[in-house]
């Protein structure tokens, strides 16, 4: 595709959001769940860290780290103990 026509559609679209409006609670809550989930893989990066020493290792993905972001310590917890006890 031509640059000009990505620009202009670009440019368009905005437009039609300053026309128009948008809500912002969907784009905010959306932020929210994202930042939930970079912290819940921060959390099990720590664990990993941490839990090396005494064998424990949860997997990282986008399922492990929504769990322990949202759940908080609970839910790390929670999958520690089905990491050990049931895997």
């Amino acid at each position: 595709m031509d640059s000009i026509i990505i620009v202009g559609i670009i440019l368009a679209f905005i437009i039609l959001l300053l026309i128009f409006g948008t809500s912002l609670k969907p784009f905010k809550i959306l932020g929210q769940g994202i930042i939930k989930i970079f912290i819940g893989a921060f959390l099990l990066f720590f664990l990993n860290a941490f839990g090396s020493n005494f064998g424990i290792h949860v997997p990282i993905n986008l399922i492990t780290a929504a769990i322990s972001g949202f759940l908080g310590i609970p839910g790390l917890a929670a999958l520690t103990v089905i990491q050990i006890w049931i895997i």
